[in-house]
């Protein structure tokens, strides 16, 4: 069966159509078709590609972001990168939904009552759950007879224990939902389960570290196949940091800001998730490869962007180790995690205490998947790719 997957971010929208049966093996796919519409400040970048080689690349001037998903998408079955005959060959349309709040866990189909839920919660994940719906909604007019499916980037953090999940400040946060959700869980989820294939070990006896490092970041220690702690918190802000967002600081900070008299509340919203992390520290660039160029070149902000970001990310790397009680496997996944050595190196640096050892030369020259430890490692250090639609994708055949 044909199956749509749309993956929407505020800044991006990724889609990509597989072709997928119920007793499918359990390995990825690659898909039929994939796009995906890029914005950056007044210009958009448009990337079409489908499995007869066929490929469409465009970059202009932004338009109306929904005309312009609604373009990619009816390429799918209209003109040179076309990869079905009909709109009507699809069979459903997942959605990866940032943000289920505490009662959508399962991915479920898409019901008014489920659009609402979503919006409920829009607020917590303002950059992401909104530009969900949008998808949502557009896909009701492109195909309106095709279920749609919602799978959670909360849902495999359900398991986080009381402990993880409570933050200390009043129970009554608790009781009001504020708590620790969580997020990337459709990739960590998958990692969990393609390292344990990797290392030829049941999932169930293994304590796992993913390391989901892209624009957004976040680890997730996974004993057992189930997650028991993450980074990222009640919101898609806390924790690492990231390429635009500034990651955990000192709620202080806040509240000096705004009394001081120099920071709106409404402001801080944008000071945290558009103008801090990797662009805020380097002035130069939320783009982690922009970085590394010119700390090479000896800019010190972009240097000192870099060793911000490994101190972060090494500090967590050993907090989930704690939780976890011990390690097996260290996994790097997602777009600075599989395609940077530089950022694996310098994070498992000061890591030979819990048992990590780098190869330097697996490492420079990974191709995901793949295992980057020595053979003395005690603990293996795997590059995996992110399969996000993929994993997407399989949760929609119940529903079609």
């Amino acid at each position: 069966m044909k199956i749509l997957v749309l993956n929407s971010g505020s800044s991006s929208q990724k889609s990509a159509l597989f072709n997928l049966e119920r007793d499918s093996p359990a390995d990825p796919v690659p898909p039929l078709w994939e796009g995906k519409l890029q914005w950056g400040g007044d210009k958009e970048e448009l990337r079409i590609r489908n499995n007869k080689g066929a490929e469409l690349r465009r970059e202009g001037k932004a338009g109306v972001h929904r005309a312009s998903i609604a373009a990619m998408l009816e390429s799918l079955w209209a003109g040179p990168s076309a990869a079905v005959k009909s709109r009507d060959e699809i069979a459903v349309v997942g959605h990866r939904i940032v943000h289920g709040g505490p009662g959508l866990t399962e991915p479920t189909r898409v019901t008014p009552e489920i659009k609402q839920d979503i919006e409920n919660v829009a607020a917590i994940a303002p950059l992401h759950n909104q530009a969900g719906l949008e998808g949502i909604e557009l896909i009701e007019t492109l195909l309106p007879s095709i279920p749609q499916v919602a799978v959670f980037d909360t849902g495999f953090h359900r398991t986080l224990p009381m402990q993880a999940k409570v933050y200390a400040g009043p129970y009554e946060w608790y009781e009001q939902d504020i708590r620790r959700y969580g997020f990337h869980g459709i990739n960590h989820e998958y990692c969990a389960h393609r390292a344990a294939q990797l290392l030829k070990r049941n999932s169930a006896s293994l304590k796992i570290i993913t390391c989901h490092l892209g624009n957004g970041c976040s680890l997730c220690a996974i004993d057992g196949g189930k997650s028991i702690d993450t980074t990222m918190g009640f919101t898609p802000l806390e924790g690492l940091m990231m390429g635009t967002r500034s990651g955990s600081v000192d709620p202080g900070i806040l509240t000096h800001l705004v009394r001081s008299g120099g920071v709106k509340p409404e402001d801080l919203d944008a000071i945290l998730n558009h103008k801090s992390g990797l662009l805020g520290i380097s002035g130069i660039s939320s783009d982690m490869r922009d970085v590394l160029a010119a700390a090479a070149k000896g800019n010190a902000r972009a240097k000192l962007a870099f060793d911000i970001f490994i101190h972060r990310l090494q500090s967590e790397i050993g907090s989930m180790a704690a939780s976890l009680g011990g390690l097996d496997a260290l996994v790097f996944t997602a777009g600075i995690g599989e395609n940077s050595p530089q950022v694996r190196e310098a994070a498992c640096s000061r890591l030979k205490f819990l048992g990590i050892e780098l190869d330097a030369g697996a490492n420079a020259g990974a191709k995901p998947d793949a295992e980057v430890s020595t053979a003395t490692s005690r603990v293996r250090v795997l590059v995996i790719t992110a399969q996000e639609d993929w994993s997407i994708a399989r949760e929609c055949i119940q529903f079609a």
